[in-house]
Parts: structure tokens; sequence; C-alpha cells
């Protein structure tokens, strides 16, 4: 028995949403060398085109609403960042999508389950069942749930004018927790329009990471976040951000 066969019933409690029609399920969940092997050209490709652009509308129309101070050139600069293949893998792996997916034998071998742009695919293409199952709602509610945990770290306009990281350090100084230190994770995007995640290190631990237009707004908000971790329920020590978590 492959690591497919069976009920769905786990994906679609991750989802939050229950399909009419289980056919468009597996069939998102189905790579095209299944399908070759199976000959059924039934594979999720055409869905995945669908759920591309869904995506991009979803994501532009919440980064519209989120963001009403942002320029068209930042805005595009965010939408790049929520719609890349290394963030989307994230949102995947937190579905699990990998032990899901109907591959063929020899992507079953070379380790198919895990590769990003299978996992992206598959993310893309339930998008695009969903919305043919039961129309926009549904793959905007699950794009909107991911999105929102990143919102909190998105350095804005606050962030550029606010110094949290000298707040920070005065927190910290105030517990005797010592010093803190700031490390560029990630650029995203061409050189003209980068987009930059940085981490907050506190002896060798993530404690914190923020998302900006320019490295020092993503500094501010990772900042911000910290704070907001080390003040939540009165908590008097760091304790390392959720590597699963969508950051």
């Amino acid at each position: 028995m492959s690591a497919v066969e069976g009920s769905f019933e786990d994906l679609e409690a991750a989802l939050g949403y229950q399909f009419r029609d289980a056919v468009l399920l597996r069939r998102a969940l189905t790579h095209s060398s299944h399908a070759h092997e199976q000959k059924t050209g039934m594979d999720n490709e055409q869905l995945e085109f669908l759920g591309d652009a869904i995506l991009g509308f979803v994501v532009s129309d919440c980064l519209f609403r989120q963001y009403p101070e942002f320029e068209e050139g930042e805005l595009s600069k965010l939408k790049g960042f929520f719609v890349s293949a290394t963030n989307l893998v994230k949102y995947a792996e937190q579905l699990d999508l990998g032990r899901h997916l109907h591959l063929g034998r020899g992507e079953e071998k070379t380790g198919g389950r895990q590769k990003q742009a299978l996992l992206v695919d598959a993310f893309e293409a339930l998008l695009g069942a969903m919305y043919l199952d039961g129309g926009l709602d549904a793959p905007t509610q699950l794009i909107t749930k991911f999105m929102s945990v990143q919102f909190g770290e998105v350095g804005g306009m606050v962030g550029q004018f606010s110094d949290f990281k000298t707040a920070l350090q005065e927190l910290l100084q105030s517990r005797s927790l010592g010093l803190c230190q700031y490390k560029v994770a990630e650029e995203t995007g061409p050189a003209h329009q980068k987009l930059f995640t940085v981490e907050v290190e506190h002896h060798g631990t993530i404690i914190a990471r923020g998302i900006g237009l320019t490295k020092r707004a993503a500094e501010q908000a990772a900042a911000k976040h910290a704070i907001e971790e080390l003040k939540r329920d009165g908590r008097t020590d760091l304790q390392e951000v959720d590597s699963t978590g969508i950051l």
C-alpha cells in the first residue's frame, strides 16, 4: 500500500475544507509521473495553472488591504516573497502534502515527496481544486490563514521610524540577558527589488525573524517581534522560534 492510499480526512482537516468531489482532491495530488504510469492522463498540471492564478490574485488582494500605505513597487516585492517557492513550500510542509502525493516509481525512489518543486506544484493545484469544488472563498481562507501569521513580521511604515532595536536591547539589559545579534537569513527578488528576512540571535539561538523591504526595516520588524515574544505572558527568558512555523 502506498503512502497515499486511504482517507484524506487528515488533509481536509488541515485545509479546513471538505471536498464535495473527491476526484478533484486526488487529481490535485497526482504527479504526472504517476498519471503516465497508470495511463490515466489525470495529473495536477492544469489545476496547478489555475491555482497559480488564484494565488496571485488572493495574495495581491490581501497585501493591498493589509498595507494601504505601500506603493506599487513595495507591494510587488512583498507579493514576490509570498508567492515564491521558498515561501510556498513551508505552507505545503505544514499541510504534510508530501505524504499524500501520488508519484510514479521513479519519483518515489528519488525522494519526490520531499522535493520543493513537487510540493509547491501540489499546493497550487490544491488551490485550483478547492476553487472548482467550492468557489473562491475556500482557497482565499486557506491562503489568508497562512499569510496572516507572516503579516506581523513585515516591517511597515511604523517599523521604518520606530527604533525597536534599541527598545529590545534595553529590555534585554533590564533582565540581564546580554546582547543580541542580527543576521540576514534570506534575500529574495532581483537586485533592484530585494526583500530581506532577518533573524535575531541571542547566544546562538534564533528568537525572532522579520521581513522587510530594506535590511533596516527587516531588522526593526525582527526586533519588534522579539519584544512581543519576550513580553508575552510575562516571559523572562528567550526561546527559539518554531522552525516549522511560517516565518
